[in-house]
């Protein structure tokens, strides 16, 4: 016996898929069809709608929520705890003597302060958050780019900060990460803050991602760099090992 046809009518059931992105941070197209019982050329047409209200993006098979970035000194005491310990995990990456990108982001201000002393490295960033961690501590030098500083990125941006940074060659790589999935690698909502990400890579021999579990489902505006050009992944302990199975099937080095 045929299931019988759902009723909901379309703004109802984008508002029930919109309330599992939120709770979920993602949704399968085929999962939801056979939940409300429609087609899935519907769902496609319901995800197609909420994304030209810019509250999803759609990937193949479904749709991850689009998240807007909170302002830096919020994202400072979110997951806090969490990100000290992936800052450790991180800078145990490092080698001495290494000259290092170190990106804008609450997660990159931890992994400043969890860089080992009297390494001789060279800290090259263009976030004063960043610098304030390490300067003055033995066995750094600090490079602080300029430009336009956005307090919202907490990092200067734009064709200044672009240029300083091509004159830079770095062993190691720390892009902020807004987000990032393992077929497309790193995502970024700011189109200068994305070139500036893009230069940092090029100009790096390696590439560090730290990402918090939040940041494995989220979904940002610009495509930033392939997953090709991310050398390791730092995770938490308790990330899915399907999820780690991707990214380690795409080439990435994931650490935990």
């Amino acid at each position: 016996m045929n299931a019988t046809p759902d009723t909901t009518l379309p703004r109802e059931r984008q508002q029930l898929i919109l309330d599992r992105l939120h709770r979920d941070g993602k949704v399968v197209a085929a999962d939801l069809a056979q939940e409300f019982r429609v087609s899935e050329d519907s769902i496609r047409r319901d995800l197609r709608d909420l994304a030209s209200q810019g509250l999803c993006r759609r990937v193949y098979g479904g749709a991850l929520l689009t998240q807007a970035i909170a302002p830096l000194d919020q994202r400072h005491h979110e997951r806090a705890e969490l990100k000290r310990t992936l800052a450790h995990v991180a800078a145990s990456l490092v080698g001495e003597g290494q000259i290092l990108f170190v990106d804008a982001g609450s997660s990159n201000t931890a992994l400043a302060r969890a860089l080992p002393e009297h390494r001789d490295l060279t800290v090259v960033t263009n976030a004063p958050d960043v610098a304030l961690a390490v300067i003055g501590r033995p066995g750094f030098e600090v490079i602080l780019l300029g430009g336009r500083v956005d307090p919202r990125i907490g990092g200067a941006i734009g064709s200044r900060t672009v240029r300083q940074a091509q004159d830079i060659r770095a062993d190691l790589c720390f892009p902020g990460v807004c987000a990032i999935d393992p077929e497309r690698g790193l995502w970024t909502y700011d189109e200068e803050e994305t070139v500036f990400k893009q230069a940092i890579i090029e100009a790096s021999g390696e590439t560090v991602a730290i990402a918090t579990p939040d940041k494995l489902v989220a979904s940002a505006t610009h495509h930033t760099a392939p997953i090709g050009a991310i050398s390791h992944l730092v995770v938490s302990a308790g990330t899915d090992q399907l999820v780690v199975a991707r990214y380690r099937a795409s080439g990435v080095l994931v650490t935990m």
